[in-house]
């Protein structure tokens, strides 16, 4: 079984790494980008056939390791 866990930053954290990237696009002349808001993605296989279990057990990967959930949010998606 696949997941992929999305980590991104909680709304009204301040994001520098997205401010960067948007700087950059702008000075290559993409034009139509508002904003960017930087985050990471874990692609996880998991030897586990039980989505709900894979669940739990990502989300507790997420809770104690991939996300510091101070700042940052994360979403699981058993696939």
């Amino acid at each position: 079984m696949k997941a992929r866990i999305t980590v991104t930053l909680k709304d009204g954290v301040l994001d520098p790494q997205g401010k960067a990237i948007e700087g950059a696009l702008r000075s290559l002349g993409v034009d139509g980008i508002a904003s960017v808001r930087q985050g990471k993605v874990f692609d996880v296989e998991l030897a586990s056939a039980d989505p709900e279990r894979a669940k739990a057990t990502l989300n507790s990967a997420c809770e104690r390791l991939l996300a510091n959930t101070v700042i940052e949010d994360y979403r699981v998606d058993v696939i």
